[in-house]
């Protein structure tokens, strides 16, 4: 086959692979934007559990500079 005739079929292929990898993307995208948008109002439901603050499980809203009276470290020291 003739030099350019070759150079001229690789050049097609290549333009159609680069063609079909775009289109790839596009539904890749187009995907994961729809699992997001389902997401986002299940993700409105959830409600984040109160984290202690201290090991022992307690919610202290004392300063922290003060150790509270009802901590196991000052109750241990005395």
């Amino acid at each position: 086959m003739h030099p350019e005739i070759l150079r001229l079929m690789n050049d097609q292929r290549g333009r159609e692979l680069r063609t079909r990898a775009h289109q790839a993307r596009l539904v890749k995208m187009i995907r994961s934007a729809r699992r997001g948008r389902d997401l986002a109002s299940v993700a409105d439901e959830f409600v984040l559990p109160p984290v202690p603050d201290y090991v022992d499980g307690s919610f202290h809203t004392d300063s922290a500079g003060v150790a509270p009276v009802d901590a196991p470290a000052a109750q241990h020291a005395a």
